[in-house]
Parts: C-alpha cells; structure tokens; sequence
C-alpha cells in the first residue's frame, strides 16, 4: 500500500480501485491527532482502513509522535491492537 502524506490538506492517503480513502489529521507539539476518516461512498473495506491506519502508526513511530484518536473508529482500531497503546501519549485511557 502506497501512503501519500498530503500536508497541505493534512491528511494521509490512499487509493483503492473504489477512490480515494484518507485520514486528517492535525499536529501539536509531539503529538499527531488523527481526526477523520473519508472514504468514498458505499465504502466498506475494513480491512483496508487497518492497515491504512497501521501503515501511519508505523509512520508515528518512525517520526517518534505520540497519536491521539479521536474518531470512534480508530479508538476501536487501538482497542482491538492493544500493541499500539505505547503510542498514546500519558493521560489517555481508551
């Protein structure tokens, strides 16, 4: 899977063969807020959102950033790969 960091939209993005999926996100201090996810319509390929969202925790990691979730969806993400909570910054309990 090919990632596209768009900063000037801030969001991540991907292409699947149904469009274009992305995830915004915004910046403070160390810490990246990941805050929507678009799809197209009739979208429903969980599996790919996963590892969508695995692939820009790997990128959290490399960038040493701690993440803050705060759509449901990837609160659910985190809740079912408890190998991510060493990325959420101290204070946060899902």
């Amino acid at each position: 899977m090919e990632i596209k960091d768009n900063t000037f939209a801030r969001q991540f993005e991907a292409t699947t063969e149904e469009g274009l999926v992305s995830v915004e996100y915004s910046f403070q201090e160390r810490k990246i807020f990941l805050t929507k996810i678009n799809t197209p319509d009739h979208f429903d390929n969980e599996e790919f959102i996963a590892r969508l969202l695995t692939e820009i925790l790997a990128i959290a990691i490399e960038k040493k950033l701690k993440v803050v979730p705060i759509l449901p969806k990837i609160v659910s993400f985190f809740k079912k790969n408890p190998e991510y909570k060493e990325l959420l910054p101290p204070g946060i309990r899902l």
